[in-house]
């Protein structure tokens, strides 16, 4: 009893000396700095407890309530007006007995036991919280020690893991490589040179990583400079010898090949009286580039293996990009793709821009432009930064290949700054040449036309503008390709497909002007043309005219060269994607099997004169390219503007002849295939139903091995030993018109 009445005495909520009120377990006294609040209370601002000192209770009610309250130190004078009120309270009590003690008392128990109740309660849910909290985070320590030690073991074993998967990716791979090549080696030749080719690449950069010092301690005899200058010479020597050599037995044939490797020897000679230092010439870089484009024409152009793999690769090409038409189909119908230029060929471009951008994120473009630039850079001896810029024209744009050597291009030479602009001028991008192989150019010889360009840039335009300074790129190590910027291939194939939209809105537009201003132009001289009494001038007949001999020399019938140098001109003062059209609708007549003159006026050219025309016409090298190459480099590097434009006219100049020396190779090196080279096997066996341009070709054959003789056809050697008879004859002359056919014959 004694407890309780100290209870009372004390007060509602306040605690006697020497004794607590209840607590549950973990819950902190009512004076503690971090009493704990009944839930949904607020933890902030006024609400929240502050510590306070021993001492009276600062009640939270209205005076004289029995609510608890906050610890607070009374001043003096309420210390002692409460001393008083205990005081007279005792009196009281004492004087009216224990009625009104009892009374009190068990309304102080009644409050005590409230309390009580609502901390128990309090408490109790706290308690619950925390068993939840604590399951909680139980599970949470568990999956963190679990992917905690996960992490470690891959940490740990990370080149072991690598390698099993590397095995078992080369494993599967060459199963299905066995297994493709034992079902039918023929149909999987591609896919085994290509790896072959890897393995070559991945071999050397093995080789060269383990054994490369040693390989380099073992050359060190060989940096004897008169050694080294004899070796020079001897396989200088050789190479001449045997070009030599190769011309008089393969020419002898074919005697025209001969006016094609004049035109080489015509171009240089120009060039050479163009450079800027004669005396510092790199005749090895000249040298180099024109024998590694020698040589990839020989491979591309003679060899069965280069005809069938780069035919192969062009009709590859063709097929997939016709996967286009499933997408431009379905945004602007079927017959809209069949019919209009603008729908058929410009949605390629789109297509093949996505394809660019997804390879050049997973890096397999930067893989392949950094090995074309090694072998360019270790033969021509050019500098990185140059040789990489020009490896990479061969699969993108002229603005876009500056942009793999952008941090290195202010430090760069004016030499190495020609070679960037000449590889632009000299090549196409890959996104257009899609657009081109859907006119039906043939895609073989555009890929090669754009393979081989490459050297022959970088052989020109050393001779044009040879190296007068002091490189800071020699090191084969000194330039790196930084990967893409796209963070997935999504992300990659949305940003090749909107960088298209750019690249069609301009051809787009620079068709429609070119051709309005043509039109205007042919107009303006047949006025002017009338007024002198010439009939029929306008521009395309002029450059005939003008650049008739250059078509020769390189290799073109004397019959086409009109055309060729026609085509030439529209594609240097114009656009070579007009020039392209032109020369598909030339080849379509041929294909139709269209007579080759019509009132005296031809109507296609020769297979040869094609293929020259095509690789003459692969090249951005045109007057309004000089506007698009100083914009995108000095947008680069504006501070080197004044040096762009110095020498943008002779890189332009460089450039076009690359694409002319390019199409004189391939014109010595150009031979007839299929029915062109065999008519008598091919007349054997054709259905003469239709005219064809084979028709067409092998039937003037015949015509010419052919007399009557009293109205009898007379067939001479070889045709005769062949089997073929009259009816041959007849049969032609039934497609085509000659001379033979005006005399009938008894069938």
């Amino acid at each position: 009893m004694a407890g309780d009445v100290s209870l009372l005495a004390a007060g509602p909520g306040r605690a006697a000396p020497g004794r607590a009120p209840f607590q549950p377990p973990g819950a902190r006294l009512p004076g503690s700095s971090d009493r704990r609040l009944p839930r949904g209370r607020a933890q902030s601002g006024e609400n929240q407890p502050k510590p306070q000192p021993k001492g009276t209770f600062l009640q939270s009610g209205p005076p004289g309530s029995l609510l608890p309250g906050r610890r607070e130190k009374p001043s003096a004078a309420r210390q002692k007006m409460e001393d008083v009120e205990v005081g007279t309270e005792g009196q009281r009590r004492r004087n009216h007995g224990s009625s009104l003690d009892s009374g009190m008392e068990n309304q102080d128990l009644e409050l005590t036991e409230k309390d009580r109740g609502i901390e128990e309660s309090l408490w109790t849910g706290e308690r619950k919280d925390g068993l939840d909290d604590g399951a909680r985070s139980s599970s949470e320590s568990r999956n963190s020690q679990v992917t905690s030690r996960v992490k470690s073991f891959c940490q740990a074993h990370g080149q072991l893991i690598r390698w099993i998967l590397v095995g078992l990716g080369c494993a599967g791979y060459a199963a299905y490589l066995l297994a493709a090549c034992i079902l039918d080696f023929r149909r999987a030749l591609a896919l085994f040179i290509i790896t072959c080719v890897v393995l070559f690449f991945l071999g050397y950069d093995w080789f060269q990583k383990c054994f490369g010092n040693r390989m380099k301690g073992c050359m060190k005899p060989f940096g004897n400079s008169r050694l080294k200058r004899w070796l020079k010479w001897s396989l200088g020597a050789l190479a001449l010898l045997g070009l030599i050599l190769w011309l008089g037995l393969d020419t002898a044939k074919r005697p025209k090949q001969l006016t094609s490797f004049a035109g080489i020897c015509m171009f240089i000679i120009i060039l050479f009286a163009c450079s800027k230092n004669h005396r510092k010439v790199s005749w090895r870089a000249v040298l180099w580039g024109l024998g590694l484009q020698f040589v990839l024409g020989i491979f591309v152009i003679r060899t069965n293996p280069g005809f069938i793999a780069f035919e192969w690769l062009g009709e590859q090409i063709r097929i997939f990009l016709d996967y286009t038409v499933a997408g431009s189909g379905f945004v602007f119908g079927e017959t809209l793709v069949k019919d209009v230029f603008a729908f058929q060929a410009l949605p390629v471009i789109v297509f093949f821009s996505c394809v660019m951008s997804i390879l050049y994120y997973v890096g397999l473009m930067q893989w392949l432009i950094l090995k074309v630039a090694w072998l360019l850079q270790v033969t021509l001896g050019t500098t990185a930064t140059e040789t990489l810029s020009v490896a990479g024209n061969i699969f993108v744009g002229m603005t876009e290949a500056p942009l793999l050597i952008r941090p290195y291009l202010k430090d760069m030479t004016m030499s190495e700054v020609h070679s960037v602009m000449t590889g632009g001028f000299a090549t196409i991008a890959g996104s257009v040449m899609g657009a081109y192989i859907t006119f039906g150019i043939d895609p073989a010889a555009l890929i090669s036309a754009s393979v081989m360009a490459a050297p022959c840039a970088l052989a020109l335009t050393k001779l044009v503008y040879p190296e007068m300074e002091e490189s800071k790129f020699k090191d084969e190590e000194g330039v790196k390709l930084p990967p893409g910027e796209e963070q997935s291939i999504l992300e990659a194939a949305s940003s090749g497909a909107a960088t298209s939209i750019e690249l069609i809105a301009n051809i787009a537009a620079n068709l429609i002007a070119f051709l309005a201003v043509l039109a205007f132009i042919n107009a303006a001289l047949s006025w002017l043309g009338e007024m002198v009494d010439i009939q029929g001038l306008n521009f395309q007949l002029i450059c005939s005219y003008i650049l008739r001999p250059m078509a020769f020399m390189m290799g073109v019938d004397w019959a086409d060269c009109p055309m060729v140098a026609e085509m030439i001109g529209i594609k240097f003062f114009l656009n070579e994607f007009v020039a392209y059209q032109q020369l598909s609708q030339y080849k379509n007549k041929r294909l139709s099997g269209m007579d080759e003159w019509i009132d005296g006026k031809k109507q296609w050219i020769s297979i040869r004169a094609e293929i020259i025309t095509t690789f003459a016409l692969c090249g951005f090298a045109n007057l309004t390219s000089i506007g698009i190459t100083l914009g995108g480099m000095t947008s680069i590097v504006p501070s080197r503007k004044s040096d762009f434009s110095k020498i943008v006219v002779s890189a332009l100049f460089t450039g076009a002849c690359v694409s002319l020396v390019n199409a004189c190779v391939a014109g010595i090196l150009y031979v007839p295939r299929g029915a062109e080279a065999d008519c008598i096997s091919f007349l054997s066996t054709a259905i003469f139903s239709n005219r064809t341009y084979e028709l067409n070709v092998c039937c003037k054959e015949l015509f010419q091995s052919t007399t009557i003789v009293n109205k009898t056809y007379i067939l001479s050697d070889p045709w005769a030993n062949a089997g073929l008879t009259s009816q041959t004859v007849s049969s032609c002359c039934g497609l085509f018109n000659h001379s033979v056919c005006t005399i009938p014959s008894i069938f």
